[in-house]
């Protein structure tokens, strides 16, 4: 029996609508067009670009034969080429193959993408956007894979949501620091490797939440194990470099925990890199961190969600500031604005001792662990 475009449509809609509420996931967009169930147009979009790579880097390797690939794949950017352009390769039938991929790396970049163009229809003048009404009716032998890297689509919109309805539309984000470990030891064991607690909680440490970056150093070590053993700390200490992007809110929270080790990580980071971290930003960030220490010390909320009325931020922030109160007591916080107006004062050439922005730091950082 023979299946109609429109019950093929309809079947689509539906799969997507499906996806839509559960919550679309990489893993199931990569499951489906590893079984060969394409989509006709994949709309990638988010901050997190090592999900968006990972799918399109799949489609491009994989949904076509290497015999296929001359004729019926394109590989556009986005900054070179136009939405008409774009369209245009979509609506292109396949030569001698079932499929032809279309594949637009850095879409964020078209120009055009989200334009509206007016035309006359039936002696009417219309407004459409070429994207939104291409998806409305696509050519099932195309896979159009839109890597809109950084960025979304505005969800209040008719483009996104003609996406969300005609397309697999997949929001790309960046994971919490408490779902990295899980993460991590997810990775390692899809490229047959396994790893030990210590070396996982390293690899998160040195290299920060870039998943990229993350990956990258994986692959790394795992090519410097002859056999596939077990991935120890000794083995990220030996081949993975700390590469991670302190900032001061690391510092806060790292001071927060009383850190030692982390603490003096980020400051060598931050002498490492002055321009990113000047002293004067970092000491008043530091001021600002304290008060509302002093505010939680004081006020003593029952839970993190008093804390976040008394601070002014959301609960989940508030409850690191009460794990923080527990570390310190009330004269050691009072201490800390001695702490933090004494490295003001050296940090601009006053006073006795050392104004070496990194001497000053680390004094500070002592002061406040110690004090």
């Amino acid at each position: 029996m023979q299946i109609s475009n429109n019950s093929l449509e309809i079947a689509q809609k539906f799969k997507n609508k499906l996806a839509k509420l559960a919550g679309i996931t990489s893993e199931a967009i990569l499951k489906d067009i590893k079984q060969s169930k394409f989509a006709p147009i994949y709309f990638l979009q988010g901050t997190e670009s090592f999900f968006i790579d990972q799918i399109s880097d799949y489609i491009e390797k994989h949904a076509l034969s290497d015999a296929d690939k001359g004729f019926n794949q394109t590989i556009m950017y986005g900054k070179d080429t136009t939405i008409s352009q774009i369209i245009t390769s979509a609506k292109r039938f396949p030569m001698m193959a079932n499929k032809q991929v279309v594949l637009i790396k850095e879409a964020q970049d078209v120009p055009d993408i989200e334009k509206y163009v007016k035309s006359k229809v039936g002696g009417k003048e219309i407004e459409f956007n070429a994207l939104e009404e291409y998806s409305k009716n696509p050519l099932q032998s195309t896979i159009l894979v839109l890597c809109y890297k950084y960025k979304t689509l505005d969800g209040r919109k008719a483009l996104a949501k003609v996406m969300e309805q005609n397309a697999i539309l997949f929001t790309s984000k960046g994971l919490y620091d408490n779902e990295l470990p899980g993460w991590v030891a997810g990775y390692i064991k899809s490229i047959g490797f396994e790893a030990n607690d210590q070396a996982i909680r390293l690899i998160c440490e040195f290299v920060g939440n870039n998943l990229t970056r993350i990956s990258n150093e994986i692959n790394k070590i795992c090519v410097n194990i002859t056999q596939k053993t077990l991935i120890t700390d000794a083995h990220v200490v030996q081949y993975v470099g700390v590469s991670k992007e302190y900032n001061v809110f690391e510092l806060q929270k790292a001071l927060g925990t009383k850190n030692v080790l982390l603490c003096n990580k980020i400051i060598n980071y931050f002498a490492e890199n002055p321009k990113e971290n000047p002293i004067q930003m970092t000491i008043g960030n530091l001021f600002s961190y304290f008060s509302k220490l002093l505010l939680v010390k004081s006020n003593k909320p029952a839970n993190e969600f008093d804390a976040s009325k008394i601070l002014g931020v959301v609960p989940f922030i508030a409850k690191d500031y009460l794990a923080a109160a527990q570390k310190y007591n009330s004269s050691q916080i009072l201490n800390t604005f001695t702490y933090l107006r004494e490295a003001d004062m050296k940090s601009k050439g006053y006073g006795v001792g050392t104004n070496d922005d990194t001497q000053v730091m680390k004094e500070l950082v002592f002061n406040i662990l110690h004090g």
